[in-house]
């Protein structure tokens, strides 16, 4: 695969501990590790050895990208299964392992996956609506998995909960090479109020310490 130079270092890749009950999802993963490694882009993710977190750390590890799995010590019996590839990093929560996933990435990406992913995901896109990261989020829509929340996406907008301008926060694709390429391509468009808004992370449950890791 021929090696195109990325603006990006890390990408952090949400995505679950099942490999789902299609060939695809189980495909688009070892694709998306592919790519990565063709960008020389190093990837962080959950830290798990199970599902389509396994596939895609084992596929950027075996093209010699470095690999980062942050996990909280209470899933790793559950999400670790024989050897791990890479680095791992064991944390006490979740919310933990989110901050740290965020702060050591340059963009997001979300394979197919459940409730975590759907969580992890929706988390990312809070934090750039509100101007905490300014960092590319992008959906491997497969075989349209992910229609239906697009689609709930683009009536909030219809209805008014969502501005038109911040339906721009979310990229998807169909593949791993054009999802990458239009993260690549990505511009920021902030709300000029938002972006001048000085967070006092506290506030709202957070470390103000944590605001300056997610949005660095």
């Amino acid at each position: 695969m021929e090696t195109v130079k990325s603006r990006f270092k890390r990408v952090c890749v949400f995505c679950g501990s099942s490999s789902g009950k299609r060939t695809c999802y189980k495909d688009a993963a070892t694709e998306l590790g592919k790519e990565l490694v063709a960008r020389k882009v190093d990837l962080v993710y959950g830290g798990g050895s199970v599902g389509l977190m396994g596939l895609v750390s084992e596929a950027v590890h075996q093209g010699g990208g470095h690999v980062l799995g942050i996990i909280p010590k209470t899933l790793m019996n559950k999400e670790i299964t024989g050897e791990t590839v890479g680095e791992v990093k064991a944390v006490s929560s979740m919310h933990q392992r989110k901050a740290e996933m965020a702060s050591h990435s340059d963009a997001f990406i979300a394979l197919p996956g459940g409730y975590g992913t759907l969580e992890e995901l929706l988390e990312v896109i809070t934090w750039a609506q509100l101007g905490i990261h300014n960092k590319p989020v992008g959906l491997l829509n497969v075989e349209g998995y992910y229609n239906s929340l697009l689609a709930f996406i683009d009536k909030a907008v219809e209805d008014g909960f969502i501005q038109p301008f911040q339906r721009q926060i979310i990229v998807s694709a169909p593949t791993a090479k054009d999802l990458v390429q239009k993260l690549e391509e990505y511009v920021p468009v902030q709300d000029a109020v938002v972006a001048k808004l000085c967070w006092e992370m506290e506030q709202v449950g957070y470390n103000s310490s944590l605001h300056s890791e997610i949005s660095r």
